[in-house]
């Protein structure tokens, strides 16, 4: 690969940083890494996290992939940390040139401290108390239509409220199968489940199924 034609790429690299670096922020730090120059690989760092500057050298990872052509392209969503202890995820991706050599690196590092804060948070959040107290706020009818449909929407890897016309009248029709249909206000809950209206609700529970 010519010299220009490696300024080309690293030019094109340093515009894709950028665009990540701005579309992840501020929690991503995406950095430009020229194998080349290995004692000054860093060649930029958008939405700079870490405290490293432009003309630093390359790390073990970088030196890795320079020592072998056969280093995997793609390491992706290691664990990582910054210099003052913050954990990190990153993902690093080597750029060869015509002739099989890594020339180039694209790294990401993403802050893990806020996530894991918020993930610490959520399970403080939904944990429940181990308690000899039972108590339905709603009826279980109610409550066994709408998880007879979701578990037939996650059987087909989808959403109660994007299955097509033909589930729709499939699932309906199996919860008259099982008798759900006798459930008090029935209709009006695989209406709103399924986001349909009742007079539709009704249409598909008259009808066979297609499937």
């Amino acid at each position: 690969m010519s010299k220009p034609e490696e300024n080309s790429l690293l030019g094109q690299l340093d515009i894709i940083a950028k665009g990540l670096s701005e579309t992840f922020s501020p929690f991503c730090e995406v950095v430009v890494h020229d194998l080349k120059n290995p004692e000054h690989a860093i060649l930029s760092i958008h939405n700079n996290l870490s405290g490293r500057k432009a003309g630093q050298p390359a790390t073990e990872l970088g030196l890795a992939r320079i020592a072998s052509p056969d280093f995997p392209n793609i390491v992706a969503n290691y664990g990582n940390q910054f210099a003052d202890g913050r954990p990190v995820k990153s993902t690093s991706i080597g750029i060869k040139d015509n002739e099989g050599k890594y020339v180039a690196a694209l790294c990401l590092n993403v802050d893990m401290t806020l996530f894991r804060g918020m993930q610490s948070a959520l399970a403080r959040f939904t944990e429940i108390e181990n308690t000899s107290v039972q108590e339905h706020i709603e009826p279980t009818g109610s409550e066994a239509i709408r998880q007879r449909i979701d578990s037939y929407a996650a059987k087909r890897a989808t959403t109660a409220r994007a299955l097509n016309v033909a589930d729709r009248k499939a699932v309906i029709q199996e919860l008259r199968k099982d008798g759900l249909l006798e459930v008090k206000k029935s209709m009006e809950t695989i209406a709103q489940h399924l986001g349909i209206s009742r007079a539709t609700a009704y249409l598909y529970a008259r009808q066979e199924s297609d499937i």
